[in-house]
């Protein structure tokens, strides 16, 4: 096999913090190589360096054995290295055939006066990724899932000899993953390199065949994917064994906080559903069946018809504002496009939701914004030298992590959480059950929308299992199975 990739020493600084440091990392055709390590571990960084996104500070980039700068995407591109992002690089407004063909050397010039032989071109590759969706769909009318599969289609468009793939799978349902996994191992097939970026383990023991473990920027070490067991790579990743928990036993308390009768949007039909004080629901659902449409309908994004109540009274709020001041908030699935401020620095987008909290006569206290953002942001172990470091400079998890601590500072009683553990390391995601197991056991409701059944397996008492915009069934946990729900999401009769 051919050496495609060879990385030497490079480090990288962002603002104080040592992102990279004298890392070695290697690709050979026809490989799947996992990069792996706890958020701000320095994975999407080095993605972005052989992307070309940004420069290294120091060290060597060895291209097909040839030295190189990579100065940017389209002369990686040109150099034939594709990438697909965590925070998806795609523009919302424009058509799924305009965003895959956009700074692409392999969509001909042609195509901007023939659209319907641009749409042909497109029709190919979303085929491939089976995301059966129009071309001319304009990308914002899709759920986050189905955007992730545009940015996988768009990369495998361009014919990259490398493909490098971070978190691809985070916001795919099962079906979905399984799709994709089978055609990087056809791409496997076809000599094509692949970075995989991925907390998932069971998903990286599946088609990897060398994984290399960053910590704190640095390299721990690279491994033969079938001689290392997933305690070890735990291990590797965040420096301690970690042993994973198991959902703590808690009262599901009689007093109906959310009630919901009858929901309806111009996507959803019939949803009626009640959550009690200390419950945890799941919601569970292919892409696109209507989990995300839910929140935002909930949330007073969309316009609704039926009957819903919180704490008694009746609620229908018309803007998310309503919704908070009556006590339900929501953490968004994609937080790059509805939930931070990239160019606002931690403490103002994790305070920006409450500030009149910290308020006297009308005027600011900066002292009591910075008490509280940093009790949060402790609690949460969110990874940064500085509370006012742009939260654009974080990683992906951290971020996250900072868009819950914003919204608990609110103090809600329902807490909708759609997919909040997507693009999260597996000592974070323990944090973040735990604090979720924390809010039932204080009596909030929780409604956690999950592309991963073993997550909601461990945090929910109840599923309502969702397809195609409607309600498929609620079962309880305990006595149900990952088989069932998925026959009750792909709409199959038992």
């Amino acid at each position: 096999m051919t050496v495609l990739l060879d990385i030497r020493c490079v480090s990288k600084r962002f603002q104080g913090t040592q992102a990279l440091k004298d890392v070695d990392f290697s690709v050979v055709s026809g490989e799947v190589h996992a990069l792996m390590g706890e958020n701000g571990a320095g994975k999407s960084t080095l993605s972005k360096i052989i992307a070309g996104v940004v420069s290294p500070d120091s060290g060597e980039i060895i291209w097909e054995g040839e030295k190189v700068a990579i100065k940017s995407p389209s002369h990686a591109q040109q150099l034939g290295i594709g990438m697909v992002f965590q925070e998806l690089d795609l523009f919302p407004h424009l058509t799924i055939a305009e965003n895959m063909a956009i700074a692409n050397g392999a969509a001909s010039e042609r195509f901007v006066v023939r659209p319907r032989q641009l749409e042909a071109w497109c029709d190919k590759f979303l085929t491939q990724v089976r995301l059966r969706v129009h071309p001319r769909t304009i990308l914002r009318d899709l759920s986050i899932g189905q955007v992730q599969l545009v940015a996988i289609a768009r990369a495998l468009s361009m014919n990259a000899r490398l493909l490098l793939m971070d978190e691809p799978t985070s916001s795919l349902a099962e079906d979905g993953v399984e799709s994709l996994l089978a055609l990087i191992g056809q791409l496997r097939s076809q000599g094509v390199g692949i970075v995989y970026v991925s907390h998932k383990l069971t998903e990286v023991h599946r088609i990897a065949d060398r994984i290399t473990i960053l910590r704190d920027g640095r390299l721990i070490g690279t491994r033969d994917a079938k001689e290392v067991n997933p305690k070890e790579l735990i291990a590797m990743m965040v420096g301690r064994s970690l042993e994973q928990s198991e959902r703590t036993a808690r009262e599901v308390k009689p007093r109906v906080l959310l009630d919901v009768r009858g929901l309806h949007t111009d996507f959803l039909e019939t949803i009626s559903f009640r959550l009690r004080a200390g419950e945890v629901l799941g919601l569970a659902g292919l892409v696109g069946a209507g989990r995300s449409e839910l929140g935002a309908a909930l949330y007073g994004l969309t316009q609704v018809r039926g009957e819903t109540s919180l704490n008694g009274n009746r609620y229908r709020p018309h803007t998310p504002t309503e919704a908070i001041e009556n006590g339900f908030c929501l953490v968004p699935e994609d937080r790059r496009w509805e939930g931070i401020f990239p160019r606002m620095s931690i403490m103002e987008n994790a305070t920006v939701g409450v500030l009149s909290s910290f308020a006297n006569y009308g005027l600011l206290s900066r002292t009591k914004e910075r008490k509280a953002e940093a009790s949060y942001r402790n609690s949460l172990a969110v990874a940064t030298a500085s509370p006012d470091v742009p939260i654009e400079f974080l990683s992906g998890g951290n971020q996250q992590k900072v868009l819950i601590a914003r919204w608990l500072m609110a103090n809600p009683q329902v807490l909708f959480l759609d997919e909040p553990t997507r693009g999260i390391d597996v000592g974070a995601k323990e944090q973040i059950y735990a604090l979720i197991d924390q809010l039932a056991a204080q009596g909030k409701g929780i409604i956690l929308a999950s592309s991963e059944l073993p997550e909601l397996f461990r945090c929910c008492d109840r599923i309502l299992v969702m397809h195609e915009g409607r309600q498929a069934g609620i079962l309880d946990t305990a006595t149900t199975s990952q088989a069932e729900i998925m026959s009750l999401a792909t709409g199959v009769q038992h």
